[in-house]
């Protein structure tokens, strides 16, 4: 059922979002360093990498340099083009893509880069034993301000290894034991209404035995 869905609804919007899709692709072809997707090895079901397919926000080589993997507020590695990308999430809808060959699904633990997954712990691993990666889900919603969480942060590289992780790593894996069609389908509502309404409490509302992360 689920994997039904993920085909119909993924080939549905990238086919009403052409003409989107096709207007950023020759705004990025002919603004920045040229450069229109980004694809970058991720962790993926079964615990096996692929490559995601994003719009390109930053510049080459970006993991290379600065924060390496790590995002900050105001990054000076994004590209002006890629700020409004990544603040409207449009840079993620070439991952429309990857949920149609079946790479992804639209709800699931949001992938990892195989450095950051190895810093995860073995429970997580589980998780992606069990479940695809998704383009949203219980981890991508808590985490939505991780930038600002971590250009808050004395050591944010500090923050993101103790702190960060191990929560991802513990919501993902309560979404994987909790997962159903009727979770998955709440999930995308509340993704919507965050990105419409940042500073909402809905995900607290909707799960209130979801554990709350503090700074």
């Amino acid at each position: 059922m689920k994997r039904l869905f993920d085909i119909l609804i993924s080939l549905y919007l990238l086919i009403i979002l052409s003409p989107l899709l096709i207007i950023v692709i020759i705004i990025l072809r002919f603004s920045g360093e040229g450069e229109v997707f980004y694809r970058q090895e991720r962790m993926g079901y079964g615990y096996k990498p692929f490559f995601i397919t994003k719009f390109a926000t930053m510049v080459k080589d970006s993991p290379s340099i600065g924060t390496g993997e790590i995002t900050l507020q105001n990054d000076p590695r994004v590209l002006p083009m890629g700020k409004f990308l990544r603040k409207s999430k449009i840079n993620e809808f070439p991952q429309f893509w990857d949920i149609l060959i079946g790479n992804m699904s639209f709800v699931g633990p949001r992938p990892q880069t195989v450095k950051t997954a190895a810093m995860f712990p073995e429970k997580y691993q589980d998780v992606l034993k069990r479940t695809k990666p998704g383009i949203t889900g219980i981890g991508s919603i808590v985490f939505r301000d991780e930038e600002d969480i971590l250009s808050r942060a004395e050591d944010y590289d500090a923050v993101f290894k103790n702190k960060i992780i191990p929560f991802k790593a513990t919501v993902e894996k309560w979404y994987v034991d909790n997962r159903s069609f009727w979770l998955d389908y709440k999930l995308c509502f509340i993704t919507l209404w965050v990105i419409a309404f940042p500073k909402s409490k809905i995900l607290q509302k909707a799960f209130p035995s979801l554990p709350v992360f503090e700074e």
